[in-house]
């Protein structure tokens, strides 16, 4: 019987061969998959490694080649010196900023329409390029390869490096500050005629002086214009505080005309006119304060009053040949502005009138004495307030003093005719001057300058040791013959100078000369009445006689010349107007001025030393 008749299944116990499959910790052992396996991961490995390998050989390679060279990506001021060798970059940023080294540089303060600009020479300013300190500020070559790597692919920026001293930077700075700040401007209100116009505040700026040298010094080679730090320059006043005093204030003020009540005279202010002088100052709380120009109003009324005042004049005397009389004094009779315009402001307020103040003429009053004032004024109107200002020699005093006389004087003689005109000249103008009680009078401070539009002429005078031409010569014989007239009279030695070689035709230790603005002469009244200067000319004379009221009896005492020095020689072959003249020796003299008080008969005297030079013997080619 067959295995099927039975019921028998032939595959019920059949083997099934199913392959291994290696699991991730079993090794082959023989098996041709698990060889397999192993030789990828060797093949990875070593892949692995070669690059890795590559890698570091690129690195290393790349870091020999430019271990001396520039980072890569560094760039100054514009130019680009990454990955070159440091001489060459020196080269090159010598080379590529050089024309900016010279140029001038723009500065601006500020931005917007408020911004200024100016220029600074760099030389002048001592600015130069420090090339090596730039490059040693780009550092040296990293040695992080991602930093390397990423450098391939970035630019880094480096300051250029400035040979500079701070003072000297700022101090060009501070010579363009003019041209770069803005001082702030506080609004107002203007007139345009007799309209009122307001004016609104501008903020400003200064250059901030402690920093902006720091800041030229890092960017004067940058191809913008160097930005200057500022402080601001902040405004106090409000365009609510402009509205409100134009529409308070000003327009009221200029509605119509205003007034000044004088003595026997009124002046009238027209709307213009007060727009002239009407200002306004910031208040400091956002406002405007009106106030009045003092010297523009001033100027304005005295157009009608200044006939209403009198300057004091002091008692002085006249003279009709040698006799002198008093000239009575005059009491002084001004207006006292700033006094006068306190009320003006509110007087402006006030609505204009239909009719002008009434004319007020004081009553008359003794000689000397004050004025009756006016009432008070009202409506657009304020009274002129005068002063009496009483001279400071009166009549009374300088007559019972009795006649003035000459307590002083002194004649000069012998002078070219040239010299003589300028004599002549300075004579003209000293003479009749007075000279009072306390004042000193100085002889270039009197007469200006003498120059030909005075009347001055040429005339010799003494160049280098030889004689020359120049304006005004002989000025200095009017000034000896004034200082012994001032000497005699006893009147205070301010100031004076000898010349330095001694001159025959003066005295000796008593002379002066005179130099416009170098040398003066001065002397000062010290005593209680006024001096009287007199001159008297001829062509071969000059006289100067003082007048008042005699304190002293003068005299004067001369030593002997002392300590003689001879006159040398001196050849002046090479100069064309060498003239040929005889030496005079150099001495020293004592002279002593004895003054007795006429009235006690107290005596004082004031010696003076004076050591004159060798005046050499001039010759020419040794004649």
């Amino acid at each position: 019987m067959s295995a099927e008749s039975r019921g028998y299944d032939p595959d019920a116990e059949a083997t099934v061969q199913i392959p291994p499959v290696a699991g991730p910790d079993e090794g082959g052992d023989g098996g041709s998959g698990a060889g397999s396996g192993g030789r990828s991961r060797r093949t990875l490995l070593i892949s692995g490694a070669a690059v890795v390998g590559l890698l570091a050989v690129l690195y290393v390679g790349d870091l020999l080649i430019s271990a001396t060279n520039v980072p890569r990506g560094v760039t100054v001021a514009g130019v680009e010196i990454g990955g070159m060798n440091r001489l060459a970059a020196q080269e090159k940023l010598t080379t590529e900023l050089a024309p900016r080294v010279t140029r001038p540089i723009t500065l601006v303060a500020g931005t917007g329409p408020d911004a200024a600009t100016a220029t600074l020479d760099p030389r002048t300013a001592g600015l130069d390029l420090d090339v090596p300190a730039t490059i040693a500020e780009a550092g040296e070559q990293p040695l992080n390869p991602f930093t390397r790597l990423s450098s391939l692919f970035s630019d880094r920026e480096i300051a250029p490096i400035s040979k500079g001293n701070p003072v000297a930077v700022g101090q060009a700075v501070d010579a363009a500050r003019p041209q770069l700040d803005r001082p702030s401007v506080e609004g107002t209100v203007r007139f345009e005629g007799d309209r009122p116009v307001p004016v609104p505040s501008v903020p400003g700026h200064v250059v901030d002086s402690r920093t902006a040298p720091d800041v030229v010094l890092a960017h004067w080679l940058d191809p913008a214009p160097v930005g200057l730090p500022v402080t601001a320059q902040p405004v106090s006043v409000t365009q609510e505080g402009i509205d409100t005093a134009l529409r308070d204030v000003a327009t009221p003020a200029v509605a119509g005309p205003a007034y000044v009540v004088g003595d026997a005279k009124n002046a009238t202010l027209s709307p213009e006119e007060i727009g002239q002088f009407l200002k306004f100052d910031p208040d400091g709380s956002g406002g405007l304060t009106p106030r009045v120009d003092v010297p523009t109003a001033q100027r304005i009324v005295d157009r009608d009053l200044a006939s209403t005042e009198a300057e004091p004049k002091d008692a002085t005397f006249a003279f009709e040949g040698a006799a002198a009389t008093v000239v009575p004094a005059v009491t002084g009779r001004t207006i006292d502005y700033p006094k006068t315009f306190e009320g003006l402001v509110d007087a402006l307020a006030k609505q204009p009138d239909a009719t002008p103040p009434t004319t007020f003429t004081p009553p008359p009053v003794p000689p000397g004495a004050t004025p009756a004032a006016p009432p008070p004024a009202d409506g657009r109107a304020v009274n002129a307030i005068y002063t009496t200002t009483p001279p400071k020699v009166t009549t009374e005093a300088l007559q019972a003093l009795g006649p003035a006389t000459v307590i002083g004087e002194f004649q000069t003689n012998g002078f070219a005719a040239d010299s003589g005109q300028n004599i002549k000249r300075v004579a003209e103008i000293v003479n009749g001057a007075t000279v009072k009680p306390g004042e000193t009078f100085s002889l270039n401070g009197f007469t200006g300058p003498r120059d030909a539009s005075q009347g001055f002429v040429e005339a010799g005078i003494i160049d280098d040791g030889v004689p020359g031409r120049g304006i005004g010569g002989g000025i200095s014989q009017f000034a000896t013959t004034l200082y012994n007239a001032s000497y005699f009279a006893g009147l205070q030695q301010v100031e004076h100078k000898e010349h330095s070689y001694y001159i025959s035709r003066y005295p000796a230790g008593r002379e002066a000369t005179v130099f416009e603005g170098a040398i003066d002469l001065k002397f000062r009244n010290d005593g209680d009445t006024p001096v009287l200067i007199r001159t008297q000319w001829t062509p071969s004379s000059i006289k100067v006689q003082l007048y008042g009221q005699k304190r002293f009896d003068v005299t004067s005492q001369t030593g002997p010349r002392t300590n003689p020095v001879p006159p040398g020689t001196r050849d002046l072959s090479d100069n064309p107007k060498c003239k040929p003249s005889k030496g005079v020796g150099g001495f020293t003299v004592t002279d002593t001025r004895v003054l007795t008080d006429v009235k006690t008969g107290q005596t004082k005297s004031e010696p003076r030393t004076v050591r004159y030079n060798p005046e050499p013997e001039i010759t020419c080619n040794n004649k």
